[in-house]
């Protein structure tokens, strides 16, 4: 009888062993192909961007006498993201932060704002989801608020929270993120820890409200609770009618709890 309750326990640790180990090898294929997904789409923004310069380069006499004939410039989109956005128009634009290994599409569905929470640039299922623009969010509000999930990897914003160290903002202070139509730099002005608040609770400073900021009490005041909640002083400010990104990931330092970075457009 002894034996055959350890066999049968023996039988059991080893289902429960091979099912972990599936479940393990399984989300490490995801990963992979979550990771390689997301890095050819910045390999094909790459030499998209490198083609079109080229393009701008060549004199369009040079071509005509080659028996070709002039391209025509699709101004409302640079080159880089042509391809793309063809592909898929709920891209809204891109996000670079070569250090932390961030090199993503942004994406942004108005009419159902965490639609990519979970889903890749090809709309199907990823864990890791995508990069996307937060509820409200317009163009010429003032305020591009990003959402990306703290991964384990590293991927998406799971390494985003470097920026709470002082020394890692002033060597990394430049964000790149372009719309579709223009190219554009940001300076880190703030991070902080925050949460999302319930709505009982009074005077807390819900960034993720900050999103029209076109007028100035609205814009000063957001500011003012950045530098106030930041963790330390860059020494740079923001001055109304800047425009301002606001990168949002999870953080896990209390129970709903958020770190976020903000920056200013600087080119």
């Amino acid at each position: 009888m002894k034996r055959k309750i350890c066999v049968s326990a023996f039988l059991i640790l080893m289902a429960v062993c091979l099912f972990s180990g599936a479940m393990l090898l399984r989300d490490g294929c995801r990963k992979m192909r979550e990771r390689e997904a997301n890095r050819l789409l910045a390999e094909k923004v790459r030499q998209a961007g490198e083609q079109g310069e080229e393009e701008l380069q060549t004199k369009p006499s040079d071509k005509e006498e080659n028996g070709e004939s002039p391209v025509q410039e699709e101004t409302f989109i640079l080159p880089e993201y042509r391809e793309l956005w063809a592909q898929n128009q709920d891209l809204s634009g891109w996000l670079t932060i070569e250090d932390l290994g961030i090199d993503y599409p942004v994406m942004s569905t108005p009419d159902d704002p965490e639609y990519y929470l979970r889903r890749g640039f090809d709309k199907k299922e990823a864990v890791s989801g995508s990069l996307f623009t937060g509820e409200g969010c317009f163009s010429g509000g003032g305020n591009t608020i990003i959402y990306g999930h703290h991964m384990r990897d590293g991927t998406m914003f799971g390494n985003l929270d470097r920026y709470s160290q002082e020394s890692y903002a002033r060597e990394h202070p430049v964000i790149r993120f372009d719309t579709l139509t223009e190219k554009g730099e940001y300076q880190v002005i703030g991070a902080f820890y925050s949460r999302i608040y319930s709505l009982k609770e009074k005077d807390a400073f819900r960034y993720y409200w900050y999103i029209d900021l076109r007028e100035k009490e609205s814009f000063e005041e957001y500011i003012s609770r950045v530098k106030a909640s930041s963790l330390y002083d860059l020494g740079a400010d923001a001055a109304f009618g800047d425009e301002l990104l606001t990168l949002s990931t999870c953080s896990y330092h209390e129970k709903e709890g958020r770190f976020v970075v903000v920056a200013k457009k600087t080119g």
